[in-house]
């Protein structure tokens, strides 16, 4: 009896330091949980997200973290599904028990996120999708964008195209959300802007459409001054592609959201067409800047690839996560989306603000074509045009009124 009194006296000893460690470990750590697609085409935007932010954690950590806690980070894969992104947020949340969430590149999980974290007053820092809603009528306190969405770059593609002489228009591209989002965000905008431009036609394919010809011939016939090709994911590449093969590149300019990004240029090499507008909030090549040549860098030495757009979306989150939680001074919720609230920080871009009213990063966006270029064995973005964020990025009122709907 005496023995196994004794026995079970240091088993008590023993889980209660245990406890104790596991308890001062955690307070010693901010968790964040990252919710994306890590399955299929999306990966070639979410990985560079994903790698970004390690690349700022390490960084972090090595100076001894935050106020003398280190960030740890666990992902989850919702293979594009918004039902199974929901069940990890959750999970993360209430079991996990992260401080912070961020992701994900599908917007639907993304807004069925934001709706869960506005309940439980969890921040979640949004780095790719790119529905209008997530900081606009669904907008609210606990949710930040570190990117753009379909409005913001239609608001800046327009007054990159209002300066230019094209007149007749014609619009073509993928039949769902984001084809038609970023169409209606580029042309609604532009007619404001200048309002002799004329729409000629449209053309809508289904998403993932292998052969292009017929809508290309149908687009050749009418004769356009100019058109908007609004594709996502694989169908950039392959718009590209045959716009090249049909000679339509040669013979019409057209734009593209993302055109000039390296995630679509890369992957044809030479061979991608010259001559196409694109926009985009970041090129590893430009600003030529000693901050953007020391962010490739250090990228470029952990990853041995050059950083694409969502490794700045990452980065700059685990920076911003960094130094809200300074400016709060304790690890404190409320303290951090209240220090975050119009907070501008230094980055590879320049200095970057997250909007007050509505949790909007304020990103350059950059409006520029296509062109070969000797020092790389892809083709690159010329004749560069910098859109400041306060400059496309729908007004604080706009914003407001949307929200009371």
């Amino acid at each position: 009896m005496k023995k196994y009194s004794f026995f079970a006296l240091w088993s008590v000893v023993l889980l209660s330091l245990l406890c104790v460690f596991s308890l001062s470990h955690a307070a010693n750590t901010i968790k964040v949980g990252i919710v994306d697609t890590y399955t299929g085409p999306a990966t070639t935007f979410t990985n560079d997200v994903l790698d970004g932010f390690k690349l700022a954690v390490e960084k972090i950590n090595a100076k001894g973290g935050i106020l003398g806690n280190k960030i740890e980070y666990t992902t989850r894969d919702e293979k594009f599904k918004p039902d199974i992104g929901l069940a990890m947020a959750k999970e993360l949340v209430l079991k996990e028990k992260v401080n912070i969430l961020m992701g994900t590149i599908n917007s639907a999980t993304t807004l069925a996120i934001s709706d869960f974290v506005r309940k439980e007053k969890i921040p979640f820092f949004v780095t790719f999708a790119k529905s209008d809603k997530i900081v606009g009528e669904k907008g609210h306190r606990y949710i930040f964008n570190m990117n753009e969405n379909t409005e913001m770059a239609g608001r800046a593609t327009a007054i990159a195209l209002a300066k230019k002489p094209y007149v007749k228009y014609w619009i073509a591209g993928d039949d769902y959300e984001y084809g038609h989002a970023i169409a209606e965000g580029v042309w609604n905008n532009l007619k404001k802007l200048k309002p002799s431009v004329q729409k000629v036609g449209e053309t809508w394919w289904k998403v993932g459409e292998a052969d292009f010809t017929p809508y290309i011939t149908q687009i050749l016939a009418a004769k356009p001054d100019f058109i908007i090709v609004a594709t996502g994911g694989s169908g950039m590449v392959n718009f590209q592609k045959a716009a090249k093969a049909t000679g339509l590149s040669q013979k019409i300019p057209f734009y593209q959201h993302t055109a000039t990004e390296l995630s679509v240029l890369a992957p044809q090499g030479k061979n991608a067409p010259e001559g196409v507008y694109g926009t985009a909030n970041y090129f590893f090549y430009y600003p030529d800047t000693p901050e953007n040549r020391a962010f490739v860098a250090d990228f470029k030495k952990a990853y041995n690839r050059n950083p694409r757009i969502g490794a700045l979306y990452g980065y700059m989150t685990a920076q911003f996560i960094a130094e809200g939680y300074k400016k709060a001074g304790k690890l404190d919720t409320e303290k951090l989306v209240t220090a975050l609230e119009g907070m501008a920080i230094d980055s590879p871009v320049g200095k970057l603000e997250i909007r007050k009213c509505d949790h909007q990063l304020l990103l350059p966006m950059y409006f520029g074509v296509t062109k070969k270029d000797a020092k790389y064995d892809f083709l690159t973005a010329g004749n560069i045009e910098t859109i400041q964020g306060k400059d496309y990025v729908p007004s604080c009122e706009e914003v407001l009124k949307l929200r009371k709907k």
